[in-house]
């Protein structure tokens, strides 16, 4: 992600609500990332095993994160898949 520009905030942020793997922020948007790794496909893709719980999770881990920083901030929601030693980015797998 800093290779394509990205200011990481946080790794590994840590609220009442979860943990989001990434923080970080291009341009004026924070993107909260969700770091999917698996060694096969046989049970699906990285990103299909972000289901609906973890998407709302993330939801309440942005809500509390500008809430923190008293103004509200464009996010975002990607997840990164890994998957046999490739990267897949996935600019806003979920909306808000």
């Amino acid at each position: 992600m800093k290779k394509r520009g990205y200011k990481i905030l946080a790794t590994n942020y840590r609220t009442p609500f979860g943990e989001a793997d990434i923080v970080a922020k291009e341009g004026d948007t924070v993107v909260f990332c969700e770091v999917k790794t698996r060694s096969g496909d046989r049970f699906g893709t990285p990103a299909e095993a972000v289901g609906p719980d973890k998407r709302r999770r993330y939801m309440q881990i942005a809500r509390y994160y500008q809430m923190n920083a008293g103004e509200e901030v464009n996010v975002r929601f990607d997840v990164l898949e890994v998957s046999e030693g490739e990267i897949n980015h996935i600019i806003s797998a979920f909306e808000a």
